[in-house]
């Protein structure tokens, strides 16, 4: 499964998350503990707000340890508010357009997990992304198609409600042709203001998910296993969790799409 990372607070370089600590992100890519896949060299991605709207985004192919460039950024730019991912494929080639995180407008996002037999339904779950949107549509990924079906679902007035309802609908789909599990995720999504993210699946393995407030840095992780070995403080994120940090803290919502597809 695929690594990630994001972080909401006072400005940090982005190497405080993503590859000084310990078990920093760069670290989890090639010596993973809490996953299945212990390396993940499928590309990597970051994306960051800074004084503009809409995130810088960089992501490529190589694995993340082996990027001179990745190590440059993460040491010069600094933000307040970031998402990074070290991507395990689970199917789709392994190509820029395919890594993680994907952005529209303001909008980050980025996803660990699978949706079961996805290669099955492809074409259909593309179909639920609508005309005006489909132009956005870069890569093949599950990841990237719920991420702009939300979109459609009214993301900017609703994450919560839209994410519910776009992985009803994939769920839906899953069921009926493809195959168990029907959904597994952790995911985090961003408009540049607040650090959201899902922590959900149908059966009883959700992928890991922790935060943690750090006094130092001023700000919080939101990851996919702690940055440090054996450090204190990590609060592990419950499934069926939507979670959604600023300033002013954590609030933790229930996050069930399935009593959605279930009503349908």
């Amino acid at each position: 499964m695929c690594r990630w990372a994001a972080y909401i607070g006072k400005p940090i370089f982005l190497e405080e998350i993503i590859s000084r600590p310990g078990h920093s992100l760069i670290h989890q890519s090639h010596c993973a503990t809490q996953c299945h896949t212990a390396i993940n060299a499928d590309g990597f991605g970051v994306a960051w707000y800074g004084e503009r709207e809409e995130p810088g985004l960089y992501r490529d192919v190589l694995p993340a340890w082996s990027d001179p460039n990745l190590k440059s950024l993460t040491a010069q730019v600094k933000s307040a508010l970031f998402l990074a991912h070290v991507r395990a494929s689970t199917g789709t080639a392994t190509s820029r357009n395919n890594c993680h995180p994907f952005t529209y407008g303001r909008w980050s996002f980025m996803h660990n997990g699978q949706i079961g037999g996805y290669d099955h339904f492809r074409r259909a779950a593309d179909m639920m992304i609508p005309e005006e949107l489909y132009a956005c549509r870069k890569g093949a990924t599950d990841s990237e198609a719920l991420f702009l079906i939300a979109v459609a679902e009214g993301l900017d007035d609703d994450p919560l409600g839209a994410m519910e309802r776009a992985a009803a609908r994939l769920i839906r789909l899953a069921r009926e042709k493809g195959e168990a599990p029907h959904l597994r995720m952790t995911a985090a999504l961003s408009d540049g203001q607040r650090l959201y993210a899902i922590r959900y699946s149908t059966d009883d393995r959700a992928p890991t998910l922790y935060h943690r407030w750090s006094d130092t840095r001023g700000g919080r992780a939101v990851v996919s296993e702690p940055l440090e070995s054996g450090e204190g403080g990590w609060d592990e994120v419950p499934p069926f969790s939507f979670c959604v940090f600023d300033a002013e803290g954590v609030d933790i919502r229930p996050f069930h799409p399935c009593r959605l597809q279930l009503a349908a």
